[in-house]
């Protein structure tokens, strides 16, 4: 398994207690090759989720949720990290 794989894995282990109807992990590091974060290890990932747990939030507190979800991530394997959160 490759690391993008790993880190595919944590992320959607870390956001399991939000029970995600849809959960989609794009990698996107390949397009920021060079860039001063990926030379660190820490990838770019676009994230999709959709979940009964966003209903009724704002789009700050969904983004807040997911961040709170991913914690040690974020200061590791996750450098940039784009959020698409919906509510179905």
């Amino acid at each position: 398994m490759t690391a993008e794989e790993q880190t595919a894995q944590k992320i959607r282990a870390h956001l399991a207690p939000l029970h995600p109807l849809q959960l989609d992990i794009r990698d996107d590091s390949r397009h920021h090759a060079g860039h001063a974060g990926a030379a660190g290890g820490g990838g770019h990932y676009h994230l999709t989720i959709v979940a009964e747990a966003f209903r009724n939030l704002a789009p700050l507190a969904r983004h807040r949720l997911v961040h709170a979800a991913l914690g040690p991530l974020l200061h590791g394997e996750i450098h940039a990290l784009q959020i698409d959160a919906r509510a179905p």
